[in-house]
């Protein structure tokens, strides 16, 4: 099992929209998942893939620090129960009464339509981020019965796992992640979920695969618009794309991208400055 190190960033004084612009900086340098519930950030990455350098080098940090102080400490995080980690500081969140994501070691929350368990561990992807709410909205209005589903850096597989329960017939995961993949595992099965598969790998995973009728990714800006064309590529003619993970003043940079390869803008939702879009092919 690989190691990870735990990044903690300290931002004096604490603001929010700068939190969510660090927090993209280290998603682009290979960070996986990170913890905001304190006035402080925690992000982590696997030992393999840290290098302190990339950060001390990142101009848009460096930039912020003119005027914010922002200091870095890590810690080696080798195996320990993850469980009760997340048991001591995940909440139950609830999205417009139609999910309730909770722990299992959380009560059932009988006023939701669909009720997610999700044992996160390490794996990113909890409902508590703008990103991954916004993409539960659109699967809520996108996802139909007899759907297949891909689910693109799936995380926790919480998004398929939705997916699943609200009518896709067959639903993919694929996760970079070892630990993702693991995790995916645990939540299939606490959720009684049997049509989702998780594969463990990149987008070179997808050229062994069918094509779907709705492909989720809410990963990050840059990997999006390396990946895009391999998600369209398994697009059903008249399916949909749904892709998160970058803020509103990206939103264009994706949009030309999706448009370029042929796609047609429908709508996109924000949060705190995070953007979820859909296009149809």
């Amino acid at each position: 099992m690989i190691d990870y190190i735990e990044l903690n960033c300290f931002l004096t004084p604490f603001n929010e929209d700068i939190s969510d612009i660090i927090i993209s900086e280290l998603c682009d340098i290979d960070f996986e998942s990170f913890d905001t519930q304190s006035e402080y950030i925690k992000a982590y990455i696997t030992e393999d893939k840290f290098n302190m350098t990339k950060i001390e080098n990142n101009e848009i940090i460096n930039n912020l620090k003119k005027e914010y102080d922002i200091r870095f400490s890590i810690q080696k995080i080798e195996n320990k129960d993850w469980n009760a980690e997340w048991e001591a500081n995940f909440q139950p969140i609830v999205i417009k009464d139609i999910v309730c994501i909770r722990g299992s070691f959380h009560p059932k929350n009988e006023n939701c339509k669909y009720d997610v368990v999700i044992n996160p561990k390490m794996s990113f992807g909890t409902g508590h981020h703008s990103t991954t709410a916004l993409m539960l909205e659109h699967i809520s209005e996108t996802v139909t019965k007899g759907d297949n589903v891909l689910d693109m850096g799936c995380g926790t597989s919480l998004l398929g796992i939705f997916a699943s329960m609200i009518g896709a017939k067959e639903v993919i995961g694929v996760d970079i992640d070892e630990w993702a993949y693991n995790n995916s595992l645990e939540n299939l099965e606490l959720n009684n979920i049997s049509n989702l598969k998780v594969l463990l790998g990149d987008a070179d995973r997808l050229k062994d695969l069918k094509k779907f009728n709705v492909v989720l990714a809410n990963i990050n800006r840059n990997i999006l618009l390396n990946d895009m064309h391999y998600y369209i590529d398994h697009l059903e003619a008249g399916g949909n794309l749904i892709m998160s993970g970058f803020y509103t003043q990206d939103l264009k940079m994706i949009r030309d991208e999706a448009e370029r390869l042929g796609l047609e803008y429908i709508n996109h939702k924000e949060d705190n400055n995070w953007v979820a879009v859909k296009f149809k092919k």
